[in-house]
């Protein structure tokens, strides 16, 4: 357990476990962070919770034998690096992945709550990042983030990873999905997709705004629909839209549908389905 003195830094423990100073913290946890995720914990003597805290960590990088390293940082003594990650509370717990932060908490979580938290940056046996990010999605959106952001910490141009944050951000409404779809290069397979989605940005803001007039309102109500995931429901209103007046919006209602057809993919039943009653809609 951490007492309330500066602790030894050849004090036995185990090598996943490693003390960090403003002298070692490039080497031991922004280059080592390019070969396995280095969580960092900010704590301080006096800290009751980072005293709770502490032992957890310690047993569990203790496990994981190697799959990941924890690097101890005491901030009363290194409060340069405390200011870089602009620590305000402690215990802060920051995951570094290839010189990028993937994932954060601060506060004294339960062991079971560190485990869960651990699993959104961490593969599970046998499976590749790219699979456990995507079988996350649906349960847990965060934790298929943090995994796509640590696919392309190792590798920035993979575009599977990039069209799947880009798409997961993009149908929460955030801005950085939009930015990210844009990035993906021309000629990847992905790249077409991606462009299809880019009407939902201006598509999906509109949840968040009046909305005046019958169209307008089942406009809007389809783009809360989405950022819901209440995905039939808005194909519904939004063919209901195509129907009526196909210019409402500039056409706005079969943009969002094809976005949705791409967003989705064709391995859902809902896009063959609502694809045939597109066609049908407007031929």
């Amino acid at each position: 357990m951490l007492s309330g003195t500066k602790q030894n830094p050849t004090t036995q423990r185990h090598p996943a476990v490693i003390e960090v100073d403003e002298s070692n913290f490039e080497q031991e946890v922004m280059a080592r962070s390019k070969d396995v995720p280095v969580v960092i914990d900010f704590w301080a003597p006096w800290c009751g919770p980072c005293r709770a805290l502490g032992p957890t960590l310690e047993r569990l990088a203790s496990e994981a034998k190697g799959a990941w390293v924890l690097a101890k940082v005491n901030v009363d003594e290194n409060q340069r690096l405390g200011a870089t990650f602009r620590i305000q509370s402690i215990p802060a717990v920051k995951a570094v992945f290839n010189g990028k932060i993937v994932d954060e908490f601060v506060g004294a979580l339960s062991e079971a709550q560190i485990r869960t938290w651990l699993k959104r940056f961490l593969p599970q046996q046998g499976d590749s990042l790219l699979e456990a990010a995507q079988a996350l999605e649906a349960s847990d959106p965060q934790a298929a983030a943090a995994r796509y952001r640590l696919i392309l910490g190792e590798d920035p141009q993979n575009a599977g990873a990039m069209f799947n944050l880009g798409r997961l951000l993009l149908m929460q409404g955030e801005d950085e999905g939009f930015q990210t779809l844009r990035q993906i290069p021309v000629g990847t397979s992905f790249y077409a997709r991606a462009q299809a989605m880019l009407p939902l940005a201006d598509f999906l803001a509109l949840a968040t705004q009046p909305a005046e007039g019958d169209l307008a309102q089942r406009y809007h109500q389809a783009a809360q629909m989405v950022r819901s995931g209440a995905y039939s429901g808005a194909m519904s209103e939004l063919l209901a839209i195509v129907a009526r007046d196909r210019s409402f919006q500039d056409d706005g209602a079969r943009k969002a549908l094809l976005g949705l057809f791409a967003a989705l993919g064709d391995e859902d039943p809902l896009v063959p389905a609502y694809r045939r009653k597109l066609a049908n809609t407007l031929f």
